[in-house]
């Protein structure tokens, strides 16, 4: 069911765009901090455009659930049908489904309607241990809702109900439940491990039918915990109706999570033992010095230019005018180098070179330096073999930011696609003078990468005006561009030779 996205940044000179849709199909909790409310706000954390159909009326709050109302059946398809026949939705994220007449009627309209994707968290146990969804449901999750499904969410209780009943207490039920629940038809299982006994950690297990990964972070100890799951499938949902792939959705989703539940440790809301957390929580932090995010677009890797500061102080010009000079000549992402500088100065720079790229609507990355990034609130990073991993770097920048690996073999390019990476840089391809002793890999490298990743790839390493076609006439689909150093920067005129670049990759 996933496509490319049809997500669209804004566009220049009023033209029509469209954002992400996912519509939430769930119950509706009086207390706002689970249900179709926290669906709506972690959507709207993640930039997505969030519909709603309601299931049910509940009455909660922080000390627990004191009525449910579920709505009549053929109710919940007029809303469907009003939603699904007038507005484009990518994803159909679904929470609370009360009666097995329900998934039937959701079942029918999702045939009815294609969508890109379909989420399911099969809400039958709340956070705090209220019921939501008797036995009678789960004939109609296994044998109608799932095989629908690309992703199903359950909690240890709600894996454990879909497994008649069986008991998970470690890891390795968790693996076999993700693997027992794959079997009714969900293209992949995440079983979050949240209240896993005796760890330490938040554990889950993600199962796409061929591999298992243990996606782990840090417990955080709060009282706010109140929709955790309902905020984690929904924003899984918007991260797959921007065209985030599968896994990389999902760790995003955990990071979100984590990083909410971080802030809101000390939040205060009710009297009860379990209260809601803070969705929007970046952008109160950026209300005073306020910066649009970047969600990656692949195509931004076209004509990828990397500065050097030799190369700037060789032509005596400064990494400000390089930066503009590329832009100027249709570079499409940047990213700075900086191997000379102290790390104050290089922050400065740094921080001029992001308000230019900002000006430009160009995507700026720092090499290597997560601080540096940090300080200046890059767009992302790229980091090598040597570097940081990307998985401690995704813990660190959280799901916003872009992070690129360097990679050389088909290994490698699977780590960083299972460590949360959103592009690799492969090479390089041709000898460089940036890089002497930097093995090449050529053309049938540089494909052997590219047919083995899951991710876009640029090609770096040696290229030019005189070997660029070369690279881009692979046609592999995953290849989305070329990354240039010298080619571009020690040159009399970075516009000119930016712009020469830029037409040779743009006539094929």
């Amino acid at each position: 069911m996933l496509e490319e996205s049809a997500y669209a940044a804004e566009t220049q000179g009023g033209s029509l765009r469209r954002l992400a849709h996912v519509l939430t199909v769930a119950g509706s909790d009086s207390g706002g901090g689970a249900g179709i409310q926290a669906d709506i706000k972690a959507c709207a954390a993640a930039c997505v455009y969030c519909s709603s159909v309601i299931t049910s009326v509940t009455a909660q709050n922080t000390i627990g659930v004191q009525g449910v109302y579920s709505l009549a059946e053929n109710f919940v398809a007029e809303q469907l049908r009003s939603v699904l026949s007038d507005m484009q939705v990518d994803v159909i994220k679904t929470g609370m489904l009360p009666s097995p007449g329900m998934i039937t009627v959701l079942c029918q309209s999702i045939k009815e309607f294609p969508v890109r994707a379909v989420v399911v968290d099969p809400v039958m146990v709340s956070t705090s241990g209220d019921v939501l969804s008797g036995p009678s449901t789960l004939s109609g999750f296994c044998k109608e809702l799932l095989p629908l499904a690309d992703i199903v969410t359950p909690n240890l209780k709600e894996a454990s109900a879909l497994l008649g009943g069986i008991s998970l207490d470690t890891v390795g039920d968790m693996r076999f439940a993700a693997k027992f629940i794959h079997a009714f038809g969900a293209r992949n299982v995440l079983v979050k491990g949240g209240d896993l006994p005796g760890s330490s950690d938040a554990i889950d297990i993600f199962f796409d039918g061929e591999q298992f990964h243990e996606l782990c972070g840090p417990r955080i100890m709060t009282r706010n915990t109140h929709g955790t799951g309902c905020t984690l499938a929904s924003y899984i949902a918007a991260e797959l109706a921007k065209g985030t792939p599968m896994l990389q959705s999902v760790q995003a989703a955990k990071s979100f999570v984590k990083s909410a539940l971080l802030y809101s440790k000390d939040l205060m809301i009710g009297n009860g033992p379990q209260g809601p957390f803070d969705h929007l929580f970046m952008l109160k932090n950026q209300l005073n010095n306020y910066s649009p995010k970047w969600s990656f677009n692949a195509n931004s890797l076209l004509l990828y230019a990397v500065t050097d500061s030799r190369m700037n102080k060789k032509w005596a010009r400064s990494i400000t005018e390089a930066v503009k000079a590329s832009i100027e000549g249709g570079a499409t992402i940047i990213q700075l180098r900086e191997k000379e500088a102290e790390t104050s100065e290089f922050v400065k720079r740094a921080v001029d070179c992001m308000a230019i790229c900002r000006s430009y609507h160009v995507p700026l990355l720092i090499n290597d330096r997560i601080d540096v990034a940090l300080a200046c609130d890059a767009d992302g990073v790229h980091i090598g073999q040597s570097d940081m991993p990307a998985e401690s770097a995704r813990k660190i920048l959280g799901p916003g930011k872009i992070i690129g690996v360097s990679c050389k073999t088909p290994a490698q390019a699977m780590k960083a696609w299972a460590d949360g990476a959103d592009y690799i840089g492969c090479g390089g391809v041709f000898p460089t003078n940036t890089k002497q002793s930097n093995p090449t890999i050529g053309l049938k490298g540089l494909e052997t990468v590219c047919l083995a990743s899951k991710l876009p790839v640029v090609a770096i390493g040696g290229i030019g005006a005189g070997n660029v076609q070369s690279v881009m006439e692979l046609g592999v689909p995953n290849l989305k561009g070329v990354a240039v150093v010298s080619a571009l920067f020690d040159q009399e005129s970075v516009a000119t030779e930016t712009r020469r670049l830029k037409s040779l990759l743009t006539v094929r």
